[in-house]
């Protein structure tokens, strides 16, 4: 037990290592010595653990996935947050954090990198609906919200957030934002069979704030 405890702590010990160096550097370059030298082991160990500084990247998206999940497993099970800010705060923990995210993401939206793309979008696209769910069922038991399909709501709630609200996917100005915020909330107001303007407030959340104020 003791042999696989110090494996796996050697495991994040390079992870870690990985994570910062591919925030101040990015990941091509970054070498697979700067790690090394990093973390102060022969490339050996490296290989043992990892075969190549793509699997080392691979593994860090994995964990991000895993941290993501918490968190917003966390936030919904809080019932002390009212239940509209739970669903915006999950939403919003969408948002992969740690010391190299920016430089991941810029990594994994290459062409060539569309299947790491695509491991987190099916991750989040299969684990957040279900868990945004449990909460819009609370609020069905409220009364504040009226539907025969939270699940299926929730779902496209999760795929519309995640691909129009992806710069890389679309780009957008300012204004263009706001009007799809507006739209979008307005829509999951009447998936959900809310009270129409009853869930704009939400916008203040994701720092946007009304054009006509």
């Amino acid at each position: 037990m003791r042999v696989v405890k110090e494996a796996d702590e050697r495991r994040n010990e390079i992870l870690d290592a990985a994570d910062e160096l591919f925030a101040q550097k990015g990941f091509d370059g970054t070498s697979t010595n700067d790690i090394l030298e990093k973390v102060g082991i022969a490339r050996g160990t490296l290989y043992y653990h990892f075969k190549s500084k793509e699997e080392i990247l691979d593994s860090l998206i994995e964990r991000y996935n895993i941290r993501l999940l918490c968190a917003a497993q966390e936030v919904a099970s809080d019932k002390s947050i009212p239940i509209v800010e739970r669903i915006i705060r999950v939403v919003m923990a969408l948002n992969i954090s740690g010391g190299s995210s920016e430089e991941i993401m810029d990594h994994i939206h290459k062409p060539q990198n569309a299947l790491m793309h695509q491991k987190i979008q099916k991750v989040i696209i299969n684990e957040i609906p279900p868990i945004l769910t449990e909460i819009i069922l609370e609020g069905i038991e409220q009364g504040m919200f009226n539907t025969p399909f939270p699940y299926e709501c929730m779902e496209m709630v999760v795929i519309y957030a995640t691909t129009v609200f992806d710069d890389d996917m679309i780009t957008m100005t300012n204004e263009e934002r706001y009007s799809r915020m507006v739209a979008f909330i307005s829509n999951v107001e009447r998936l959900l069979g809310a009270e129409s303007g009853s869930l704009m407030e939400t916008l203040k959340m994701f720092g946007v704030e009304d054009e006509e104020a």
